[in-house]
């Protein structure tokens, strides 16, 4: 047999297949809850954010359902999806710490580099949010509005290609559902409060505090999504 290009596997998409193996063996029960995240992450030697990741693939395939309140349960094989999403998905949480990296750096650019026009175009992405918040609709347009009008400030086209690779990779199947569970309306509120201090940092030509404005809300973003599966889903 000819030899196959290997390719290289994603680490959620690695714990997966472990799960999903040992769920289609019966080590884990069909209607049986499955270990805790932090369990399962001693045990397989990983982080946890990578098993909530590979969790919520499985879910996207049917395997398990996440139960906010409650925990991660497994299925019955008739809620198999026919095929798994794509390998080449960036894990959300993941993408969130990349984000950090990159967009805190594109936010201090534009702290020195933002034009009265580029300020305002960030702004009007804000009262976009604001809009669609108090309309009860998730603010997603207006978060992409955000991002994009940061980086555009920053004057480099790479710049700008890569934070809407990365912006767009929300829209993936399993960024989508764990955004499913742990967004909300009142989430997306205090989010609003995170871009407009880094709208603030970056209208009064601060670098450093356009920096450290973007890192926190990113790493607020990295928490919301990383809370309990057993805390009741806020209004």
């Amino acid at each position: 047999m000819p030899l196959q290009t290997v390719e290289p596997q994603r680490l959620y998409r690695q714990i997966a297949d472990q799960l999903r193996a040992l769920i289609a063996r019966g080590e884990f029960a069909v209607a049986h809850r499955l270990p805790a995240e932090r369990d399962l992450a001693k045990q397989l030697g990983v982080s946890r954010p990578s098993v909530r990741e590979a969790l919520i693939a499985l879910e996207v395939e049917g395997w398990v359902e996440v139960r906010t309140g409650s925990g991660v349960y497994v299925l019955d094989r008739l809620h198999r999806a026919a095929a798994p999403p794509s390998d080449a998905e960036w894990g959300p949480l993941e993408l969130i710490r990349a984000r950090r990296v990159v967009e805190g750096e594109c936010a201090a650019l534009a702290a020195t580099h933002a034009t009265r026009k580029d300020v305002q175009a960030i702004t009007t992405a804000i009262e976009q949010m604001k809009a669609l918040a108090d309309g009860n609709v998730m603010p997603l347009e207006g978060d992409r509005a955000f991002h994009i009008a940061i980086v555009s400030a920053c004057g480099n086209a790479v710049l700008i290609e890569t934070v809407q690779t990365y912006w767009d990779s929300r829209r993936g199947p399993i960024f989508t559902r764990l955004g499913g569970h742990f967004e909300t309306v009142k989430s997306w509120r205090a989010a609003i409060g995170e871009h407009e201090a880094v709208r603030d940092a970056i209208a009064a030509k601060d670098p450093q505090a356009a920096r450290q404005a973007m890192h926190a809300h990113m790493d607020k973003a990295h928490q919301r999504f990383s809370a309990s599966w057993r805390r009741a889903k806020p209004s």
